[in-house]
């Protein structure tokens, strides 16, 4: 018999009525886990950028500036549309784990400790890392579809922005003030154009792909079925991403159907018997 507020109970009993209890969910469906510790999945997504920073420093690159040294791992991993376009389409998501420079990376992982725990915290895990890594992949798609197809960019910026764009819109829906975030979000865009070198595909990509995945989150219709319908929604985004992506690596294919590399650094592509630098 098991002990119970009230004199006891028999121990099936007690299992019958453990799976009738409804596991505690977060208003956007993701798990409660009361007592556990909090930002689990923003911690550990910093900690894997910072561990890949080190790594990356440690073969070379520059600490101050990415620039100022140099690395294999940006030649291997960072987004070059020529070379996603040639088969290597892990740098879709490879790319947003790279930094240039300790204040590159400082920047994003502070933005990062300051969104993620309160998105995490209303979606739930696994719906924060999914949000993260698409947009994360939406900047570097539209990177491909609009940038120079042999210029090399990198960083985590992409799936801040797309968790800027979620944060907005969460907050909205539950009639939450949005004007902060709503300004913090139009001065990295002004910041984004402004400033000459930095990838202003990649920051909109992830706008954009962070906005219609929390807008997926948030219009579910709520009851036994919501995950089934976010799933679905999730599903049809990264479809598009897919298909965009593909699109976008063709067009630089035939933009550069055979690809001149040195030291995996494409120099030059080749067309109709001619070369031309990338």
């Amino acid at each position: 018999m098991t002990a119970a507020s009230v004199g006891f109970h028999c121990p099936e009993c007690v299992s019958e009525g453990a799976k009738t209890v409804r596991e505690a969910r977060t208003v956007y469906g993701g798990r409660i886990r009361p007592g556990g510790p909090v930002g689990v999945a923003t911690m550990s997504l910093i900690a894997i950028n910072v561990v890949v920073f080190i790594i990356t420093v440690a073969s070379g690159a520059g600490f101050v500036s990415g620039a100022a040294g140099k690395s294999t791992i940006y030649e291997r991993f960072a987004l070059i549309p020529v070379e996603v376009a040639h088969g290597e389409w892990y740098r879709l998501i490879t790319a947003a784990f790279l930094h240039y420079g300790i204040l590159h990376i400082g920047f994003n992982m502070y933005a990062l400790y300051i969104v993620g725990p309160p998105l995490e915290a209303a979606l739930g895990r696994l719906r924060f890392v999914v949000l993260y890594l698409l947009a994360g992949i939406g900047g570097s798609a539209l990177s491909v579809a609009f940038g120079p197809i042999g210029e090399q960019a990198a960083g985590a910026s992409g799936a801040i922005f797309g968790l800027f764009a979620a944060l907005y819109i969460i907050a909205r829906h539950r009639r939450l003030a949005t004007e902060g975030i709503l300004i913090t979000i139009v001065a990295n865009l002004i910041f984004t154009f402004a400033v000459p070198g930095i990838d202003w595909r990649g920051h909109v990509g992830g706008l954009v792909t962070g906005a219609a995945i929390s807008l997926v989150y948030a219009r579910a219709p709520q009851g036994p079925h919501r995950d089934r319908f976010q799933a679905i929604g999730v599903g049809v985004i990264a479809l598009v991403l897919a298909i965009g992506g593909y699109a976008a690596a063709s067009h630089v294919y035939n933009e550069c159907p055979v690809l001149i590399s040195h030291n995996g650094v494409p120099v030059a592509c080749e067309t109709a018997g001619s070369s031309s630098g990338v």
